[in-house]
């Protein structure tokens, strides 16, 4: 459905992102992880058409949309979500999610009725009329990921839409992101959240300062050994590797 291909983004004399390419099956939850800095929110960016590469390439369903801006990508059906959380504090829950339902629905009563099923499908239900700056951070989150459901589709970019929420709340969450890519919308999620990579994703790609270091299943990636040094530092990973035992 997706393929990145060979993506490089340079700000400056500061590179963010070095040839990186991956590719994102339809009907899976793929994972981007890696240290904070390592460049997964610019590739979300690049994606989404928030930023143009200064080299490689984005194909979505076969076609090249590298130049394409974002609201084209969202009629094509690629949707994100953003890290820090910012809704329409003035409006209500439901009028925030219908502003991503007038993408498909332009009249106020079919993306209200969108954006009320769509606020049931992610938890918020009870929450429809309150004010969406009266909502906790775990309700935040929520509202965030429906605004971005409400647009109907069929790529999902997830950043790190777990993050700021405690044990319990990502154990609610994680059912709900579950249930959408089995709807039908295939998701692309980076996260820091490993718990909740292993147990959803079925394929991971690991960047760390703007290259692209390890790619595979979800605990193949864990135990490789760059990925490890990556996250803590070659010294620590040493100490912390168990007697006689082999990283790939």
């Amino acid at each position: 459905m997706l393929v990145a291909e060979s993506i490089s983004k340079r700000f400056g004399g500061l590179t963010a992102l070095n040839d990186v390419s991956l590719n994102v099956k339809p009907g899976s939850i793929t994972g981007l992880i890696g240290p904070n800095g390592a460049g997964k929110t610019t590739l979300f960016a690049i994606i989404a058409g928030f930023l143009r590469p200064t080299a490689g390439r984005v194909l979505f369903e076969d076609r090249d949309v590298t130049t394409e801006p974002p609201h084209r990508r969202a009629q094509l059906g690629i949707a994100r979500t953003f890290q820090i959380v910012q809704p329409f504090a003035g409006l209500t829950v439901v009028e925030n999610i219908a502003v991503g339902a007038y993408l498909r629905h332009p009249r106020r009563a079919d993306a209200l009725a969108r954006a009320t099923k769509v606020a049931r499908r992610v938890g918020l239900g009870a929450e429809l009329e309150k004010p969406a700056a009266s909502l906790t951070i775990a309700g935040r989150k929520r509202l965030e990921l429906a605004r971005a459901l409400a647009t109907e589709p069929k790529l999902l970019l997830l950043d790190e839409v777990l993050a700021g929420l405690n044990p319990s709340e990502i154990r609610d969450m994680a059912p709900v992101v579950r249930s959408i890519r089995d709807e039908g919308v295939t998701i692309l999620m980076t996260e820091h959240v490993m718990q909740a990579v292993m147990s959803l994703c079925e394929s991971v790609y690991v960047l760390s300062e703007g290259r692209l270091i390890a790619q595979g299943a979800p605990q193949a990636v864990c135990e490789d050994r760059q990925v490890v040094e990556a996250y803590l530092g070659r010294g620590a990973a040493a100490r912390f590797r168990p007697a006689g035992a082999a990283l790939a």
